[in-house]
C-alpha cells in the first residue's frame, strides 16, 4: 500500500511539474456560447512545420513558440468574421500574453502588406503580430479550410484543439478555458 501511495504521489508531482499537462476536461467544461465550436482532439496532433514569414519577410516556424501555449489564428484581410474576432483575440493577448502564452496571427492567402496594416489600424489592434503565409503553405499543411481557423498549440508545439469560424475570444468562457489549460490567472 505504501508503494502505491508513493507511486501516486510521484505521478501527481510529475503531472504538476510538466507544463504540457493541462486540465482539458475543465477547459472543455468552460466552453459556452460561440466557444462551444472549439473542438479538443482526443490526442494531440502534429502542428505544421512549414515556414511562414514576419511582416518584413523573415522566415518563421511554429517551432519558435515551443514552450508556450499558443492560440494560432489564420485570417485574411477580406474575411469579415476575421475582422469581428481579431479585437477579441487582441484582448486575450493583452490579458494572458507573456512568457507562457501568446496569440499568434497568420494572414494566409494573398494579403498585401498595406492591406494587412490597414486591417489592424481600422480595428485598433496594436498588440498582435502581422505574420504572413502568402502561399498558404502552412495553412494547407494544417488543413485550414475556410477562414478564420484558430488552433491551440500546447507547449510541446502540438495542436490540441481547433475552432472553425469566429468566436468571442474575450468572453468569460474563453478566458476560463485558457486558465484551465495554462494555469495563468491573467491580468484582470
Amino acid at each position: 500500500m505504501k508503494k502505491l501511495g508513493l507511486a501516486l504521489l510521484y505521478t501527481a508531482t510529475m503531472a504538476l511539474a510538466n507544463p504540457g499537462v493541462a486540465d482539458v476536461d475543465a477547459a472543455q467544461a468552460a466552453l459556452q456560447g460561440s466557444m462551444k465550436k472549439l473542438v479538443f482532439h482526443s490526442a494531440p496532433k502534429s502542428a505544421g512545420t512549414s515556414d511562414f514569414a514576419t511582416f518584413d519577410g523573415a522566415p518563421l516556424n511554429l517551432a519558435a513558440w515551443q514552450g508556450k501555449w499558443v492560440v494560432v489564428n489564420f485570417w485574411a484581410t477580406w474575411c469579415a468574421p476575421c475582422r469581428k474576432e481579431m479585437p477579441m483575440l487582441s484582448e486575450l493577448q493583452a490579458e494572458f500574453g507573456g512568457e507562457t502564452f501568446e496569440v499568434l496571427t497568420i494572414a494566409t492567402t494573398r494579403n498585401s502588406k498595406p492591406g494587412m496594416q490597414a486591417f489592424f489600424d481600422e480595428i485598433g489592434v496594436t498588440n498582435l503580430p502581422l505574420h504572413m503565409d502568402p502561399g498558404s503553405t502552412l495553412a494547407r499543411e494544417m488543413a485550414v479550410l475556410g477562414l478564420p481557423i484558430t488552433v491551440i498549440l500546447n507547449p510541446e508545439g502540438q495542436e490540441i484543439a481547433r475552432m472553425r469560424g469566429d468566436a468571442e475570444w474575450n468572453s468569460d468562457s474563453a478566458k476560463e478555458m485558457i486558465r484551465a489549460l495554462t494555469g495563468i490567472e491573467g491580468n484582470s
